[in-house]
């Protein structure tokens, strides 16, 4: 994994007001924390950190203004109108130490014409080197008959990477298409009615001459 060079500054002000004063400048408040130290507060600026964001699990340097630390982003509030990052939670990394990221799971291939894919879960708990955090995991169902089931455990972890979800959790399983359309048997049966409905008219006719 690549490292995303961000150019950050110390914070000094604090609250709603500090922080919409920052939004307005096109930069973002920031937090980083954890090995134990007093949570830092900074300010990024919001281009550079909303392209970063784009990849998940990305690792940051952060540099400037006495800083010169990586960390991996742990929470991303949002506008909930129009997206813009308005605030990020960092959390503190070195170099060998493991960390717990989820990452994406993705199928290639197509299952057998009788069965449909129903994928439970499209992300996975690992434990990953922090500076070799796989991007993700791919599942290669081509062929997979009807009643497959693929559990977290059966799945194939990129180097490096050791499960941290639940083995027995269900990622996928392979279902029997339906047969019939339920719209298309009630159809069925509304013309069958309409049939015996217009034979039997046609009888009594035939009776009453």
């Amino acid at each position: 994994m690549s490292e995303v060079r961000i150019a950050a500054e110390a914070r000094t002000t604090f609250g709603k007001g500090a922080a919409r004063k920052i939004r307005r400048s096109d930069k973002v408040p920031a937090v980083l924390y954890g090995h134990g130290i007093d949570p830092k507060h900074l300010t990024l600026p919001g281009h550079e950190i909303l392209l970063a964001l784009r990849t998940p699990n990305v690792l940051i340097r952060l540099e400037g203004d006495g800083i010169d630390e990586m960390a991996l982003p742990k929470g991303v509030q949002r506008d909930p109108i129009k997206g813009f990052v308005e605030h990020v939670d960092l959390l503190l990394v070195k170099r060998g130490e493991k960390v717990t990221v989820d990452i994406p799971v993705t199928t290639v291939g197509d299952v057998n014409s009788e069965g449909l894919l129903d994928q439970q879960l499209v992300s996975i708990s690992v434990e990953a080197e922090a500076t070799h955090i796989p991007t993700g995991i791919e599942v290669d169902v081509e062929g997979l008959e009807v009643g497959t089931q693929i559990l977290a455990g059966d799945l194939k972890l990129p180097q490096g990477a050791t499960l941290a979800a639940d083995p027995e959790a269900l990622v996928l399983h392979v279902t029997a298409k339906p047969t019939e359309e339920p719209e298309a048997e009630a159809a069925e049966g509304e013309s069958a009615e309409a049939a015996e409905g217009e034979s039997a008219e046609a009888a009594e006719g035939d009776n009453a001459e």
